[in-house]
């Protein structure tokens, strides 16, 4: 008799959530019948009485805002990759009781951009300076074999930047966001930003644009990933990196390799059109 496997993604809010679309879907994929992946809002202060009530049954969990940081604490143990942002978006629960973060969120990028043919660059700019910032510039710690130049809106932004460099080891030039059509002198462009910040820069777009990362997925396309690729430029999206961390999260939640990204990517892509 099998025994159901459960997993699901936290955080507030969470309604929006396509994780529960993207991982259902890999488990039909794989025949993992017997696995569920649920939605829970969960807050900061509910996280840990939540983490208390699971039991052997739970496999897994994936972590959204504002728990990536808040969860730390209550693990037993999180990879080099995590500690390395200070954030956990995965955590895999073991046969014997332990709790194991990770962040997928950087290999995801990494493997987002590598479809997209891109592997390494000289120089790249970041539109941004939050939390997603920060993971963009430990994924260009492997990857940009020069400087980074990072466009925010203050200084105390920007000194955040450029201590998120300094322990990533990648070399970070911080300006002013007055100056961010600039960033698009550079062959790789991460946009960080919340919907419609950079909606402006979308007429700044140069005539043969290198390549754009543009984190959102809703809406999309964003106004700056239309004129990017009107004008010939490659478009990574934030669906591209939401379903290529949702494979690594499969993979360490099932241990079933490799997780089927074409089936994902189909179901998300389903999730947002019926939107």
């Amino acid at each position: 008799m099998s025994t159901t496997r459960r997993a699901a993604v936290l955080g507030s809010p969470i309604a929006h959530s396509l994780s529960p679309v993207l991982h259902r879907a890999a488990y039909r994929e794989l025949g993992l019948s017997d696995w569920t992946y649920g939605r829970h809002e969960v807050d900061e202060a509910a996280l840990p009485a939540f983490m208390e009530r699971l039991d052997a049954t739970w496999a897994g969990l994936s972590l959204t805002m504002p728990l990536k940081r808040a969860v730390i604490p209550l693990l037993d143990e999180i990879t080099p990759t995590a500690a390395s942002v200070e954030a956990v978006n995965t955590v895999v629960l073991t046969g014997d009781g332990r709790r194991l973060g990770d962040n997928t969120d950087i290999p995801g990028m990494l493997a987002a951009l590598r479809e997209r043919g891109v592997r390494q660059v000289e120089r790249a700019s970041v539109l941004g300076a939050g939390a997603t910032a920060s993971s963009a510039l430990a994924a260009l710690a492997r990857i940009c074999t020069g400087e980074v130049t990072a466009y925010v809106r203050s200084d105390a932004r920007a000194a955040e930047m450029r201590g998120w460099g300094e322990r990533l080891g990648v070399p970070v030039r911080t300006a002013p966001w007055e100056d961010a059509a600039a960033a698009f002198e550079a062959p790789l462009t991460v946009a960080t930003t919340p919907a419609g910040t950079t909606d402006a820069l979308a007429a700044a777009v140069p005539a043969r644009p290198g390549t754009l990362f543009d984190v959102l997925y809703e809406p999309w396309p964003t106004a700056l990933a239309a004129a990017w690729a009107d004008r010939g430029g490659a478009v990574v999206g934030g669906l591209d990196l939401l379903v290529h961390q949702a494979v690594l999260q499969v993979e360490q939640m099932t241990g079933r390799t490799p997780a089927p990204l074409a089936a994902m990517r189909s179901a998300g892509e389903a999730a947002l059109l019926a939107r």
